[in-house]
């Protein structure tokens, strides 16, 4: 049995225990033609305390960990009542195992950095949260007077939530950025692929908002476990869009996910003006770290990795 199988069967038997981004079907689905592997530390028994999935390539024949795609974290996962800093250890000395030329990698907000993680040199990231939708009202009330909560009432009279598939959203997505004259760096194959994936499971809204003519002014992709909501994808109608659609995209999911999970992430942006729309929601700053190692100085701009 490989190390994937015995993980297979860890996230079966622990469940919503391991977040989403951790979980086997998740990494199955973001690293979908690629290899990913993971850590795994077991006790005597056998028994799995600690784990750590990532995504493993290679380039001119130099190996490296980076993070999946629409992933916001990796990072160790540890058992309830597991020593820590012997079960980090234990994986970073397999990571150090793979001898690779770049190491790159975001961990959970809440895990904790042991002696060993801080020698992979961590920078501090920002996201931002709504920490708790429980009371959806309480949560709109925190909304900024003027540029959300009167911009959603606008909208709510002009606008309506909608059904979008999967294929749609993609093409959407993707002639949104075209509109901009960039290139989009997510396959149509690969939002169609998560997207489904997260529906099927259960673990996801894909929601638009379309006017009285039908048109779709809006629409935007979240995952979720019970621990929190991830804004992951949102695409604009490239031809015009009303300037509520988001804000009103936003409330819609948040009021239909407050009995589903916990906290709510924007998937916040280092960018400070995105910071600060996301915040005009009431999020706050939360902190996770990227880590990274590479016994090679220019090995990033050799793989040109993106």
């Amino acid at each position: 049995m490989t190390n994937k199988d015995r993980y297979k069967a860890l996230c079966e038997t622990e469940g919503d225990n391991i977040p989403l981004f951790l979980q086997y079907w998740w990494m199955e689905t973001v690293c979908h033609g690629k290899q990913w592997d993971v850590a795994l530390v077991a006790q005597h028994d056998g028994q799995i305390e600690s784990a750590m999935p990532y995504l493993i390539g290679r380039k001119f024949g130099l190996r490296y960990v980076l993070q999946p795609q629409l992933t916001q974290y990796n990072g160790p996962w540890f058992k309830d009542g597991a020593d820590i800093e012997v079960n980090s250890t234990q994986i970073a000395k397999q990571i150090q195992s793979l001898h690779l030329a770049l190491f790159n990698q975001n961990f959970a907000p809440s895990t904790p950095l042991s002696l060993c993680w801080k020698r992979f040199h961590p920078s501090e990231r920002v996201t931002y949260r709504i920490d708790d939708i429980s009371q959806p009202q309480e949560v709109f009330n925190r909304f900024a007077k003027s540029s959300r909560q009167r911009k959603i009432r606008q909208a709510e009279k002009e606008l309506h939530p909608c059904d979008i598939t999967p294929h749609e959203f993609a093409i959407m997505h993707q002639q949104y950025w075209q509109s901009r004259g960039e290139q989009d760096l997510l396959t149509t194959d690969f939002m169609e692929r998560v997207i489904t994936c997260s529906l099927e499971r259960k673990q996801g809204i894909l929601l638009a908002v379309s006017d009285t003519a039908e048109k779709i002014h809006a629409a935007r992709f979240v995952a979720f476990d019970s621990r929190c909501a991830y804004a992951l994808l949102s695409a604009l109608n490239p031809e015009g869009h009303h300037n509520g659609a988001s804000p009103l995209l936003f409330w819609h999911i948040i009021q239909q996910l407050s009995g589903r999970c916990k906290s709510f992430d924007f998937e916040g942006s280092m960018v400070p003006s995105i910071a600060q729309s996301y915040q005009l929601y009431g999020a706050t700053p939360t902190t996770y770290y990227q880590m990274f190692k590479s016994p090679i100085p220019f090995v990033r701009q050799l793989l040109h990795i993106e």
